[in-house]
């Protein structure tokens, strides 16, 4: 936090600007309204310069041995929103490997909170160089909007949702191999390939997880009623831009907003396990 105060008193932290809405339709998500023009890394068109090679120096708040870098969210809307980038090229396109995980969980060691990854374009992501991204979040603080709705679902209390993903308890400990295992299984059970084989996903798809649970969404496009939907659409977080059609958002509701960006669930196939062995 006191790298991000810096790099805002430099001009190299420029936090979105949103006010939060009042309940109405989209309840329990949380709908937040852009008050400034849409960035640049919203827009779609057009090949971009990497962010991240090189990163700007002001953002950075830690590297790790050589593989990875922690930097700041250029364009936050919450404070601390951090990036776990390589160092080096990775394209975001590809599997996650062993470093990866290795990052993720060094840094989950020392500040927790919901995880979240775009595989390309189509899943949301902004940029095509490798990074994850954490939004840090105090130990008693709840993790985003829908977390109760994916704990009932865990403890097979609520229905599951109608797209193709995967919901697994996370395994106390928080150690890499455990992560990376949870990856594997979940791409297998969705078709996506063997992060273990090499190659690429064979589709689109979210990762979002936190210190006790784990989901991975199929997706098949980005745009949806003129929303831009990344992993945190899955979370419960919807921001409201000119191009937002709210009217539509009001009859139909996020939750058919989120099925028109994710493959139907196959039928008679369970979303979700209860941990590592199923």
């Amino acid at each position: 936090m006191q790298q991000s105060q810096a790099a805002r008193e430099r001009g190299a932290l420029v936090p979105l600007v949103t006010k939060l809405l009042p309940p109405g339709s989209w309840t329990p998500f949380q709908l937040r309204q852009l008050e400034i023009p849409v960035p640049r890394h919203l827009r779609s068109g057009g090949p971009r310069p990497n962010p991240f090679l090189p990163w700007e120096q002001q953002l950075e708040v830690d590297r790790l041995a050589g593989s990875h870098a922690v930097i700041l969210n250029k364009y936050p809307v919450q404070a601390g929103h951090l990036l776990l980038i390589t160092q080096g090229w990775a394209p975001q396109s590809g599997w996650l490997g062993a470093s990866d995980w290795q990052a993720v969980a060094h840094v989950d060691a020392d500040t927790t909170g919901l995880w979240f990854f775009n595989s390309s374009g189509r899943a949301g992501a902004s940029q095509p160089h490798r990074h994850l991204q954490l939004l840090p979040r105090h130990r008693d603080e709840p993790n985003c909007p829908l977390e109760p709705a994916l704990r009932a679902q865990l403890q097979a209390e609520a229905p599951p949702w109608p797209w193709r993903y995967r919901l697994s308890r996370r395994p106390a400990g928080g150690e890499s191999a455990d992560l990376a295992a949870l990856y594997r299984r979940h791409a297998l059970e969705l078709g996506l390939g063997d992060p273990a084989a090499g190659g690429e996903p064979s589709q689109p798809y979210n990762l979002l997880f936190t210190a006790s649970w784990f989901l991975t969404i199929l997706r098949t496009r980005e745009h949806a009623a003129g929303f831009s939907l990344n992993a945190l659409g899955f979370a419960g977080y919807l921001l409201l831009t000119e191009q937002s059609d709210l009217a539509w958002l009001s009859r139909h509701g996020p939750w058919e907003l989120l099925s028109a960006v994710a493959p139907a669930a196959d039928p008679g196939v369970a979303p979700s396990s209860s941990g590592l062995g199923g």
